[in-house]
């Protein structure tokens, strides 16, 4: 028998692919959300051919009709989720305070931070009851750390700790866990992102620069096989609580 699906989303790239893929593997079909349908094709095409119930679904988290729609999806697919990896996320607008747009701040606050309450809370219904649904927060350095130029992400991926660790207090009655986790630094994107950046924006240019450079970016698959086991296994116990990858 088939195990009960896991929601992750950003799943068409990056971290989000490689862990979406490593939870097809331990038997889990997959509902993978991007907002980029070409690459989402892909990856759900991946995903099938190791869990045929596996299905993809179009949503821009900056959307917040779009996450309505995707809601609708998922419960019409299933009646209970095994676990949802909110691992979608922007790190722009890279900017000082003083300069950034407001419109682009609050986008970013909206992918990173609204969009997984929102989703999160129209997808309740299925969650948890006899069996424990295990909620997954991909966090970050930025969520302890003020890093000058990115104000919008480090205050986007603080919340979302504590987010995880209300999900938790208040998700305890109905087998609900929620946990978060830094992945460490990860060969993404988001990594492309921050090198084509502006220097004057953000001063810490030249140090992600050179630990690409130095070769110390990790591959996500590597990660993703270091996550798998708190993603699918973390108990009620250790709800709440934030995780490093680097101390896994």
């Amino acid at each position: 028998m088939l195990k009960a699906p896991y929601v992750v989303t950003g799943a068409s790239r990056g971290l989000g692919r490689a862990i979406a893929r490593n939870l097809a593997e331990c038997g889990h079909p997959i509902i993978a959300i991007s907002r980029d349908a070409v690459s989402l094709g892909l990856a759900g095409a991946e995903f099938a051919d190791i869990q045929a119930d596996s299905i993809t679904i179009t949503c821009d988290l900056a959307d917040r009709a779009d996450i309505a729609a995707a809601a609708e999806q998922i419960k019409a697919k299933t009646g209970w989720i095994a676990g949802i990896v909110h691992n979608a996320g922007i790190i722009s607008p890279i900017k000082s305070i003083a300069e950034v747009d407001r419109a682009n701040w609050a986008r970013n606050i909206q992918i990173n931070l609204i969009g997984v309450q929102d989703l999160t809370n129209r997808l309740m219904p299925i969650l948890g009851g006899e069996k424990q649904t295990r909620i997954t927060t991909i966090s970050s350095g930025a969520s302890l750390r003020a890093i000058s130029g990115w104000s919008a992400y480090c205050v986007a991926k603080a919340g979302l700790d504590m987010w995880a660790k209300c999900m938790a207090e208040e998700g305890a009655e109905n087998n609900i866990s929620a946990i978060s986790i830094a992945p460490g630094i990860v060969d993404t994107d988001m990594q492309k992102t921050i090198r084509s950046s502006n220097e004057d924006d953000f001063p810490d240019y030249e140090t992600f620069v050179e630990l690409h450079k130095d070769g110390q970016l990790v591959n996500p698959k590597l990660v993703a096989g270091q996550l798998g086991p708190l993603i699918t296994g973390h108990s009620m116990e250790q709800s709440g609580m934030r995780f490093d990858v680097r101390e896994l």
